[in-house]
């Protein structure tokens, strides 16, 4: 009990709940190992007596926690409880009256916001600082009568994050896959302003929602997860449409020779994958894109671009100083850390800095690479706002980083040593998950009043107009699995979700951005709720939509919820034309993946798909030559027309349009049939993951000219936009 009594306190779970009425006790192991990334001996009964009198003095004794969350006519508890006759200072943040004003955000009153003070009364609740303070993260002191004084981090954030527009439609794409005739062997920055202001103006779209753009860290090969980066905060330059740097046209006649070549180069490694059936290659890709980026960045800037440089870097600040410098560091040395010279595993070090003096040319170049990257992002944003997107670009974020990137060295005191994040058993995975990912420390980011979590959403938020938060349960807590465990031998370590949502709400109000939680899967009881009272959109994918506590049929569309994004699938499932031909289940069988003999996989999918035909037919959503389930065949193929199985992927679209969700969402190769996973969980060799081209039900490679001129996708986009005459 006393270890129980410990881990509470320090917000470790000593148990979970995987379904409801079932409880399950994790092991010791992993309750000591959790507390021990926190910084507290507990190896031991005499260890945890020790500690666990230490942290009650410590929680009794101070007078307020490292952060406080005011939401709108919400004193915290903490306020409230101090002493009577408690002096309160507020200093608002040096940039709450220069940062963006969201919908909920006051205009500061001429001159600024200016300090404001009270003093706790008797028998009395605090007053309600609000309409004396913007919205922001303040420095707050407290001063008590006799004479103790307490400081902590205050979080004004409005009550919600912008809620969505009229309904809109949107396409969901992995941009790697998004391949042009002037791409340079995976889908760039340019073919995504493209493919947004075509899908706008064309099409009716209300926005474009991408996998993460996030650093990744250089390998042989390079990890091609855009789940795992190196940092979260920094977008990978091998996304840059090398031609649209503005310097790109004042080359010198031997510099475009050289450019040419390179473009030559790409020319061919583009159609390997278009033409050859080759996979996508983002090293090879980075190679060239890199070469000529260094002759790009030998033309001096002119004076007002040299002005928007000097703005980026000083608004980035050390935090690109460390990425640059951690960038020009694995150029040298490999990503292995372990393998570096002595000293330059801390970024504050003196070797560091004079590592940085002698890679200068280098740490140069991926500081230019990071704004470059930034401008074209934000052209992508601008061309979807200018194409009549009421949303425009929706950003990922991705639940973690990897041990090994640039964020982690920069602030490895940030991230729980030993831990990596994953998933305990569940009805997908008995054997629960490990995503390599180490976790953030809850302690520290209260400690920094979630400054590091704050620049991150401001960042990605910058160019957007809304984000995809990866696992948004994560808020709330995450599985934390000790190094050299299984994936069931860990625990749930828990963040605090008001601070979290209210930072989230803050940076999107300001950035007057939508917020999506992927928050499939266990969910916690009250987390949706939560979710939903905050402004944060769910996802639902049409197969998980049942009535799980009743009849497990297929939910009706008027029972879905309305705060969601409603698409038929995700990156991590079988695309809507594999589900519907039974290609995935053939696939997986191919592959070793299934839990049981084909003949049952195949009879239990046909069984659920035939329910969800059913009803579309009821529902007179399928035309009467569209209706019925595939009767069997190889679970390769489908055993019925081309037009059947359109008219099928229509009706799973016109379904959706039956909901009430607020945003719907198409994956992008679902409007040409392509069968094939993005990624494949549980595979890493033996599939292609992140590394296959937008493909037609043939397989083969289809480009954005290719789906500028589909019929297949214009038919779609018709069902979409509720063109008269269709269904």
């Amino acid at each position: 009990m006393t270890l129980a009594r410990l881990a509470a306190l320090y917000s470790v779970d000593t148990s979970y709940s995987p379904s409801p009425g079932r409880t399950v006790t994790v092991a010791e192991s992993a309750v000591r190992a959790a507390l021990a990334a926190l910084g507290v001996d507990a190896d031991g009964p005499g260890a945890v007596a020790h500690a666990l009198a230490r942290r009650e003095t410590e929680l009794r004794e101070r007078l307020l926690p490292p952060t406080l969350v005011w939401w709108p006519g919400r004193v915290p508890e903490a306020l409230a409880a101090l002493p009577p006759g408690t002096r309160v200072d507020v200093v608002p943040e040096p940039d709450a009256d220069a940062a963006p004003r969201g919908p909920h955000t006051p205009a500061p009153p001429p001159g600024g916001h200016a300090p404001i003070s009270w003093t706790i009364p008797a028998g009395a609740p605090a007053p309600e600082p609000l309409p004396g303070l913007p919205y922001g993260v303040h420095p707050l002191t407290a001063t008590t009568p006799d004479g103790r004084t307490a400081r902590a981090h205050l979080v004004l954030a409005p009550a919600r994050a912008p809620a969505p527009g009229p309904r809109a439609y949107g396409f969901l794409v992995q941009l790697y896959s998004l391949l042009s005739r002037r791409s340079w062997g995976m889908g760039d920055l340019g073919d995504l302003g493209e493919l947004a202001a075509w899908a706008g103006r064309s099409l009716g779209a209300g926005f474009v929602q991408v996998n993460p753009l996030h650093a990744a860290v250089p390998g042989t090969p390079t990890d091609p997860s855009p789940y795992r980066p190196a940092s979260r905060r920094f977008p990978d330059p091998v996304h840059l449409r090398i031609e649209d740097v503005p310097e790109y046209a004042y080359l010198d006649p031997a510099a475009r020779r050289r450019a040419d070549e390179l473009a030559a180069r790409a020319a061919k490694l583009r159609a390997g994958v278009l033409d050859g059936g080759a996979r996508i290659d983002r090293d090879a890709v980075w190679e060239l894109k890199r070469a000529a980026l260094e002759l790009v960045l030998d033309v001096p800037l002119g004076p007002g671009r040299l002005a928007a440089y000097r703005e980026f870097l000083a608004r980035e600040g050390r935090a690109l100083e460390d990425h640059a410098t951690w960038c020009a560091l694995v150029e040298r040395y490999g990503p292995d850390r372990t393998g570096w010279p002595a000293g330059l595993d801390d970024p504050r070090s003196p070797g560091t800095a004079r590592a940085r003096g002698e890679l200068r040319d280098r740490y140069d170049f991926h500081r230019r690479a990071a704004w470059l990257t930034d401008c074209q992002l934000a052209a992508a944003q601008r061309a979807a706002r200018d194409a009549g997107m009421p949303v425009g670009l929706v950003h990922d974020l991705a639940v973690g980083v990897h041990p090994d990137g640039s964020d982690t060295w920069a602030r490895p005191d940030g991230f729980a040593a030993g831990m990596s994040v994953g998933a305990p058993p569940d009805a997908f995975n008995e054997r629960g998950q490990d995503w390599g990912l180490p976790p953030w420390r809850p302690d520290r980011l209260a400690a920094e009043g979630y400054a590091s979590y704050r620049m991150l959403l401001r960042a990605l938020f910058r160019h957007a107009g809304a984000l995809r938060i990866d696992h948004v349960m994560g808020l709330f807590r995450l599985w934390w699995v000790p190094e050299g465990s299984p994936p069931a031998d860990g625990t749930y370590v828990r963040y605090d979700a008001h601070a979290m949502l209210a930072v989230l709400a803050l940076e999107a109000d300001r950035a007057g951005a939508l917020v999506i939680g992927e928050d499939l899967g266990t969910v916690e009881p009250g987390v949706r709720e939560t979710l939903r009272e905050r402004g944060v959109l769910g996802t639902s994918v049409l197969w998980f939509e049942r009535d799980w506590a009743g009849t497990g049929r297929p939910l009706p569309p008027d029972a879905w919820r309305a705060d969601c994004l409603a698409t038929a699938t995700t990156h991590d499932l079988p695309s809507t034309a594999a589900r519907l031909t039974g290609a995935d289940t053939g696939l997986r069988h191919s592959l070793g993946l299934l839990a049981r003999p084909l003949a049952e996989e195949r009879a239990a999918a046909e069984g659920e798909l035939a329910e969800w035909l059913e009803l579309f037919a009821r529902l007179g959503l399928l035309a009467p030559d569209g209706g019925g389930a595939d009767p069997g065949g190889d679970g390769g193929g489908d055993s019925y027309g081309d037009g059947d199985e359109q008219e099928r992927v229509r009706a799973v679209h016109r379904f959706l349009l039956r909901t009430p969700a607020r945003l719907v969402g198409v994956w992008l190769p679902d409007t040409v049939g392509d069968r094939r996973p993005q990624n494949l969980p549980g595979t890493w060799a033996e599939y292609p993951n992140w590394r296959l081209p937008l493909a037609g039900a043939d397989g083969r490679p289809v480009t954005l000219e290719d789906l500028a001129a589909s019929p297949r996708l214009r038919a779609l986009a018709d069902v979409l936009r509720g063109t008269p005459g269709d269904g």
